[in-house]
């Protein structure tokens, strides 16, 4: 599965550039030592009265698959699949994870308050990050929806801390306690 790794969110501002009019990003930063098989995340969204499944191609015995690093999740048969990719502090990788902690502490160190100073260091502290990737063009209220319950679980049971690309980070209650915004609403959901 990692060969089907195409690109990922961070990397060089020209490729963030070409990829944001397509996509949107969110990021969980987890402290915990290990990503979870995506079964579990499979386990909780059924829990949560959600239906995912996976595109025709893959096959299901990657949910129980512990070293994974892309899979795709479809929430309706009718949508492009939410692509979740899990880049780790170490593996194949890892300069990958390296370039995306770079990037957001970087941009967390022109913050002076004390909430973008607590952000800093739970990234700091990251194991791994969980990425979801949403075509903008695709996307229905179902799949935020969807999205939202996969930021969620990985923030609950990896000690995560959730970043939406636009507008900011979210505390574990969902407040916003950095606002990233930018200039344009439509950017975010259009």
């Amino acid at each position: 599965m990692g060969k089907e790794l195409p690109l990922v969110s961070g990397g060089p501002a020209e490729a963030r550039e070409a990829s944001a009019a397509k996509y949107i990003y969110c990021r969980v930063f987890c402290q915990r030592d290990n990503s979870p098989p995506p079964r579990l995340l499979w386990e909780f969204l059924r829990s949560r009265g959600q239906h995912p499944f996976i595109p025709p191609g893959i096959e299901e015995a990657a949910l129980d698959e512990w070293a994974w690093v892309q899979i795709p999740l479809a929430y309706h048969k009718e949508r492009k699949p939410i692509q979740l990719f899990c880049l780790r502090d170490r593996g194949s990788y890892v300069d990958i994870y390296e370039q995306e902690k770079k990037q957001f502490l970087d941009l967390l160190s022109v913050y002076d308050d004390v909430e973008a100073q607590l952000v800093k260091a739970h990234i700091a502290n990251a194991r791994f990050i969980l990425t979801t990737r949403l075509d903008k063009r695709d996307i229905t209220e179902e799949g935020y929806d969807f999205n939202g319950w996969i930021l969620q679980f990985y923030q609950e049971h990896c000690h995560g801390i959730v970043q939406i690309d636009g507008i900011g980070f979210y505390s574990p209650r969902g407040e916003l306690v950095v606002d990233l915004s930018t200039d344009s609403e439509d950017e975010v959901h259009s």
